[in-house]
């Protein structure tokens, strides 16, 4: 791939991320690169197909591209996690008619049209009279009538054809199974080694499962809790603790709840994840005709524009840009669905609907005076020297009227801050006194589009450098317009 000299035009209003699955369609260098002018923040990587060596290539495609563009993109590895599955059938698939009995056991003969094996032994002795059993996405239903170590029986409220291997919901019961089957541990393991920086943990249902993948990640990258079953809904501030962000995967939280709940859900998860200041992602669906159409429904369109007005940190496209016919236009219709919204004269005070209130830290309230400065004089954005991102994550946190230049010596933080509202990363150079902090900002402002001669922009730091959680310093400065000539001279 040539040399990229294109400036950011297709993020240079933009606050809100889009998070691109890469897949059979898109994880080629060629396409990845389109993406990223079309407007791509950040690639997820599906642990749930593909190989360990063709998701190694794909990461590799991804740093050769951040090569090539200059900036960081962060890399999100998403676990498949335990999903449950009924067995075989004698003729690969049979039909279940509406009211009739079907029995799930667990005799490993093949299944007919009244029974087949359940290959998990920890579902057997939890299932109560009365509770919900959903088969291929919700397409059957199946309320239990009697449960046993051996069999559950139940009647078929919805049936229909069923097929091999088909999916299983269980929505009116936790689930006794381990957030991390072995697949996911050598899948985690194998995101470790390759540097990623988010992994996202699928089917969470109690703070547990956070803290397990926790641990074995040793410390090393960014974890998002998936929020993708109802049990999760009871502890999601305890979960949110323990996360460094949430998804809002709305595929099997749709499945297992009626389709009305999932809406207030939606913006019940997003506002609790924005109080926190950590990252919040709505995936699912967003676009999904376009992955054989080359324009979405116009609902789609609804829906992106109802979860940035909510302040979502980051949109994701799923098959749309993985498997679809129109990847590069999926993520431009995306783009300019954020940036119409973010341009609307409301955007501001819905996007303020959510009541953020700072923690009793100097640094939080330094965060919360440069949202208040930013409505009270003409702002061009938000310089923010950091190591950890916290910082970052802070200003993120009150949704300020302008962009917020990150600077950092870490790559490492740079990367993950690309899936942050707001964030523009900037890998650079560490500082180390208070002049050359506001020498350097100012420059770098220059350079990426934070204003013109006469701009004032504030500076946000911590003193003294290279001290983490030590934000005490808030400073307006205004651009001469010549600070990149008179340093190169």
């Amino acid at each position: 791939m040539a040399k990229s000299h294109t400036p950011e035009v297709t993020l240079a209003a933009r606050k809100v991320k889009i998070l691109a699955t890469l897949g059979p369609a898109s994880a080629n260098p060629e396409m990845i690169g389109r993406l990223l002018r079309a407007g791509a923040d950040a690639f997820r990587v599906n642990m749930s197909h593909g190989d360990h060596e063709t998701h190694a290539r794909t990461i590799a495609a991804i740093r050769a591209a951040e090569k090539d563009f200059g900036r960081p993109i962060g890399i999100l590895c998403d676990l498949q996690g335990p999903k449950l599955r009924v067995g075989i059938f004698q003729e690969g698939r049979t039909v279940i008619r509406h009211g009739s009995h079907f029995t799930l056991d667990r005799d490993p003969t093949p299944g007919d049209e009244t029974r087949v094996c359940l290959p998990h032994p920890e579902l057997f002795g939890i299932l109560q009279k009365g509770q919900r059993l959903l088969i291929d996405d919700g397409k059957l239903r199946l309320r239990v009538i009697r449960a046993d170590d051996n069999e559950i029986l139940c009647s078929a409220e919805v049936g229909g054809i069923i097929s091999d291997r088909k999916g299983v919901n269980v929505p009116d019961a936790v689930v006794p199974v381990p957030a991390l089957t072995e697949k996911d541990r050598r899948d985690l393991a194998f995101a470790v080694e390759q540097g990623t920086d988010w992994v996202a943990l699928s089917f969470v249902q109690r703070p547990e499962d956070v803290a397990e993948a926790r641990r074995l990640m040793g410390g090393y990258g960014a974890l998002v809790a998936k929020i993708e079953k109802p049990a999760a809904i009871d502890r999601l501030e305890e979960i949110i603790e323990l996360a460094d962000g949430i998804m809002v995967a709305r595929g099997d939280l749709g499945v297992e709840l009626n389709p009305e709940e999932v809406p207030p859900l939606q913006k019940r998860i997003v506002a609790a994840t924005r109080r926190s200041g950590k990252p919040v992602i709505v995936a699912t669906q967003m676009l999904e005709s376009m992955i054989e159409s080359p324009a979405p429904t116009r609902a789609e369109v609804s829906d992106v524009a109802n979860a940035v007005y909510d302040g979502a940190d980051a949109v994701m496209l799923s098959a749309e840009t993985a498997a679809g016919a129109w990847p590069e236009e999926a993520v431009t219709i995306m783009h300019r669905i954020a940036t119409q919204v973010e341009s609307d004269a409301g955007y501001g005070e819905r996007v303020h609907f959510t009541d953020v209130r700072p923690d009793a830290t100097t640094a939080d309230a330094l965060a919360e005076a440069c949202a208040q400065i930013t409505q009270t004089l003409p702002i061009a954005g938000v310089i923010v020297f950091t190591g950890s991102g916290s910082t970052a994550r802070r200003v993120a946190r009150e949704r300020p009227g302008v962009r917020i230049l990150v600077l950092t010596p870490s790559i490492k933080t740079a990367r993950k801050v690309a899936l942050l509202w707001g964030a523009y990363p900037v890998h650079t150079k560490d500082i180390g006194s208070f002049e050359e902090m506001i020498a350097k900002g100012r420059r770098m402002a220059l350079r990426h589009g934070f204003g013109t001669a006469g701009s004032k922009l504030i500076a946000l730091a911590g003193v003294p450098f290279g001290t983490p959680g030590a934000t005490n310093l808030l400073h307006v400065v205004t651009l001469t317009g010549d600070e990149l000539k008179r340093h190169a001279g």
